[in-house]
């Protein structure tokens, strides 16, 4: 006779981007909160933005931030199947924590029966260390293009025998009928399956939901168990580019003497939340640049991550950007480059094992003297090291295919294990690394703030301003939906 399953629950979305990863991590923490062993999992995980675990493995960073909020290290049985788009038809397909190859839509559609039974061994061996296992879904379970191959949603669903919660995101209208269309549209043992619904980011007075709340529960037989106010300003690291690209790092200038640093958004952009730190700080500005005009009034300029570096590399040419950056480092003003961006940095990028390209060597900026192989294996690893300028301890992880070699450089951090982290021009004012996460650290953070502002002519703070912490923005998440979703009822739905 099997082994009862783990007691689960899942939230599934309307659409996109409804906020199902953020009800994760709030759950996870309630549940945390109550005495409870918790720990999220997503079968399927589409993101540019990846971490890698104490093991070497890669995992989306979602699931990162619902482990965190379990108070848990990540563990890619947490995401066992990720997904990191390479072009509009094809992705890089990662497996338990690894690539397995970059895939078109008709490749990986063929794969999935093999990836649902990696999907299923990573759940159950996880779910078997746990008490509870809360579960998210991908994009909407009603997308019947979709339906006859998923393996995230009502699938996972069905196997982890989770009763399932639909999110809706009120803010952008139509929830309800979002809700009754989606209903529609299921299975009738998927129906089955729906305990019932959250209306999420609302704003304004509550009581003028009842009547729909009402008609929702009469039409469908489904009880909406939660209204969830918009929550702005979480502190919480964002999911994917989409609220990136819809302007998250596009707040107002501080009012105060401050710096502003541009940060190039390139088409390709990945891992972000390298610079999410930076939001808190009271001194310092973030400014998208998407143009050769966006760079003129920047003290510093950052080349981000990207999962496409030879197609960027090609955009940033043909938007002019390319040339504005060498004529701004000719002025002695700072230029970073993280991962992809350290490697566009250099004199040439080759690839001659067609992991980005049909096998293109491109030229790169020519701004260090340092040239890029894409190697076939990939480099996946947790690092921790001290910044060689300023004496300072910096950690976080590195995740590319690209070796880096240079002959004239200087060497700007150093890894525990004796390795260069990092290379920049004798003056430091152009450098790069291939250090994901270098500014989470506090005093390295304002150490970098501070020399722009005395380069500006500011006196420099010599003082942390913002702690990068996640863990009081979980508390105020979990108080803030504890109290706005039925959790009697949740507990009810874990006992069936």
């Amino acid at each position: 006779m099997p082994s009862p399953k783990t007691p689960a629950i899942m939230f599934q979305g309307t659409c996109s981007n409804a906020g199902k990863s953020v009800l994760t991590a709030a759950l996870c923490r309630i549940l945390l909160q109550d005495g409870l062993r918790v720990a999220p999992f997503k079968a399927q995980n589409m993101s540019l933005n990846s971490f890698v675990t104490r093991d070497g493995g890669e995992m989306g960073r979602a699931q990162v931030v619902q482990a965190q909020a379990a108070r848990l290290d990540p563990d890619v049985r947490m995401n066992p199947v990720l997904l990191k788009p390479s072009s509009d038809t094809g992705s890089q397909v990662i497996v338990m924590g690894k690539p397995v190859g970059n895939m078109t839509v008709n490749d990986y559609l063929a794969y999935k029966p093999q990836a649902f039974v990696a999907v299923q061994a990573a759940y159950d061996s996880l779910a078997s260390e746990y008490e509870v296992m809360v579960l998210e879904g991908a994009g909407s379970p009603a997308e019947v293009n979709l339906k006859a191959h998923d393996i995230v949603n009502m699938p996972m669903a069905r196997y982890a025998e989770a009763k399932v919660l639909l999110v809706g995101d009120i803010d952008r209208g139509g929830v309800f009928a979002s809700f009754v269309g989606t209903m529609e549209i299921l299975d009738d043992w998927e129906r089955e399956l729906i305990a019932g619904f959250v209306v999420n980011r609302f704003r304004g007075q509550k009581s003028l939901l009842a009547e729909a709340l009402t008609y929702m529960e009469q039409k469908t037989g489904k009880p909406v168990l939660g209204v969830v106010d918009y929550l702005p300003n979480l502190g919480l690291p964002e999911e994917d580019s989409v609220n990136f690209k819809a302007g998250l790092f596009s707040p107002h200038r501080p009012a105060g003497a401050h710096v502003t640093v541009a940060l190039i958004d390139l088409p390709h952009i990945s891992n972000f939340t390298d610079f999410e730190p930076f939001l808190a700080e009271p001194d310092l500005f973030i400014k998208i640049a998407r143009t050769p005009a966006d760079l003129a009034d920047a003290d510093a300029v950052i080349l981000p991550g990207s999962k496409n570096v030879i197609a960027d590399l090609k955009w940033l040419v043909k938007s002019g950007l390319a040339e504005s950056l060498k004529q701004y480092s000719q002025q002695g003003k700072e230029i970073v480059g993280i991962c992809g961006g350290f490697q566009m940095l250099g004199l040439k990028i080759d690839d001659p094992y067609h992991i980005e390209s049909g096998g293109e060597t491109l030229t790169g900026l020519g701004l260090l003297d340092l040239a890029t192989v894409l190697e076939k294996d990939k480099t996946l690893t947790r690092q921790m090291g001290h910044h060689l300028a300023s004496s300072l301890a910096v950690h976080g992880y590195e995740i590319h295919h690209g070796q880096s070699r240079a002959q004239e450089t200087c060497d700007i951090l150093r890894f525990t294990n004796g390795e260069s982290g990092g290379m920049g021009n004798s003056s430091q004012t152009i450098w790069g690394t291939y250090l994901h996460g270098i500014f989470d650290a506090d005093p390295f953070r304002r150490w970098f703030i501070d020399r722009l502002r005395q380069r500006r002519g500011l006196a420099p703070l010599n003082k942390v301003q913002a702690a990068y912490d996640l863990e009081p923005a979980f508390d105020r998440l979990a108080e803030a939906v504890r109290s706005q979703i039925d959790m009697d009822a949740i507990y009810r739905l874990l006992e069936k």
